[in-house]
């Protein structure tokens, strides 16, 4: 069948699944919707109402588009080329959780006729798609791999809240099971992908090529959060130091930071698993996750050695904090490591308030249990800017002392956002990594 007329349907319409089926339902004709489906209720009732809580697609994107939202299962006979972009979180023990994508498989394997293709986006670690998705659709659909239905992987790279850098304009990585498959799963994707398609070899270096992308950043992070560990004890501003070091043309600017989310803080754990299956101990990308999954604890830490310093009962004192999502300007709470930090900062004894105008409320206080507070409970007695929040990088010095109370005020700049200097002429004691 040639790629042109492929029905396409997107199981998981998340932050990666919404944009991917929006794009190619932009293109789909009115006699052939793409099929979006999601298995909440909630989900659908919202996109079918022209709203995307994620903010990844805008209302006039999301209305254009030719896209059948369902969460009924039968709805997806009618596709014959399937993409799935279903989460793939670790557990509480870093260990990989395939459990939505197996869930997932099972559900398309219900659906599976001669001649389907399945592709998945979601990540894992190399292997997975043929050894843990395949079996599961060959046992609920009663069909054979590579004879009656074929796959392959085509790794997601949504960057959440980048207006820049879109499905579409982001090049896509896309492989099969054999050639013919590859052929297909290259034209459908082309069609819509502007910056073109990368043909892998095989399907596994797609996974592994996913998997490596975001360990390589974790790593570089990491080895910036651990310099600004040791320059912190050597008194030396660590925003400085990148700075002076930068005027090198091949130095990397990476800076330090918290590290949480869906991609960067989970995936290095998916390759390190497969790893040690086979007998493997990674020692760098396992120090790397060390040092980045204790960043929020070492940040609340030193806040509360400076207010030590100055005087402050800790217990009797009030905290901001300012963010909660993983990242600026989109309102994904999904691993986010400043609930390390608010949690430590509790343990001390403070009153911690959080203020975030991105995340929603109800989402925060079900997944985190902290309840989201206003600017208009200030002055605290230290603050924390934990995210660049586009509002809180237009904050001014004079601005940023008026939240805070008494003479040694102490102010975490976690991203170096502000004049340190001039922070330091109001009063504050500055932190920053």
């Amino acid at each position: 069948m040639p790629a042109a007329e492929r029905r396409i349907a997107v199981v998981g319409l998340g932050y990666v699944g919404l944009p991917v089926a929006v794009a190619f339902g932009r293109q789909a004709p009115a006699s052939r919707p793409v099929i979006g489906f999601d298995i909440q209720p909630t989900r659908v009732a919202e996109l079918r109402a022209g709203h995307d809580r994620t903010g990844e697609v805008a209302p006039g994107e999301l209305a254009a588009a030719r896209l059948q939202v369902t969460d009924a299962v039968d709805d997806l006979r009618a596709a014959d080329f399937f993409i799935v972009a279903v989460p793939t979180p670790v557990n509480a023990a870093n260990q990989p959780d395939l459990s939505p994508l197996v869930a997932a498989s099972r559900t398309v394997g219900g659906v599976l006729k001669r001649g389907d293709i399945v592709v998945y986006e979601s990540t894992v670690y190399p292997g997975a798609t043929e050894e843990d998705c395949v079996p599961v659709l060959e046992a609920t659909s009663g069909l054979r791999h590579g004879v009656d239905f074929f796959t392959g992987y085509s790794p997601e790279r949504i960057n959440p809240g980048d207006r820049e850098h879109r499905f579409e304009t982001i090049r896509k990585i896309v492989s099969g099971c054999d050639a013919a498959t590859l052929d297909t799963v290259a034209a459908v994707y082309a069609s819509v992908v502007t910056a073109g398609v990368h043909r892998a070899p095989s399907i596994r270096v797609a996974e592994a090529a996913k998997v490596i992308e975001n360990t390589q950043r974790d790593l570089n992070i990491a080895l910036m959060n651990e310099l600004s560990v040791v320059f912190a004890r050597m008194g030396i501003d660590t925003a400085e130091v990148i700075a002076a070091a930068a005027t090198k043309w091949n130095f990397l600017p990476f800076r330090p930071g918290l590290v949480g989310g869906h991609c960067i803080g989970v995936d290095p754990y998916y390759l390190t698993h497969k790893a040690e299956r086979l007998g493997y101990i990674p020692q760098v990308i396992l120090a790397g996750r060390r040092i980045n999954d204790n960043m929020g604890r070492y940040v609340a830490r030193n806040v509360v050695k400076r207010m030590l310093r100055n005087g402050l009962d800790v217990p009797r004192c009030r905290v901001g904090v300012l963010g909660i999502t993983f990242k600026e300007n989109c309102p994904d709470i999904r691993n986010s490591k400043v609930v390390d930090l608010v949690r430590e900062l509790q343990d001390h004894g403070t009153t911690v308030v959080v203020v975030d105008p991105h995340a929603d409320a109800a989402e925060v206080h079900h997944e985190c249990g902290i309840t989201l507070g206003s600017l208009d409970e200030a002055p605290f007695d230290a603050l924390v800017v934990a995210v660049a929040h586009r509002e809180y990088r237009a904050l001014q010095p004079a601005e940023l002392r008026a939240l805070l109370r008494g003479d040694q005020p102490v102010l975490a700049d976690v991203k170096a956002l502000y004049d340190r200097d001039a922070l330091a002429g109001l009063g504050c004691t500055v932190f920053r990594l």
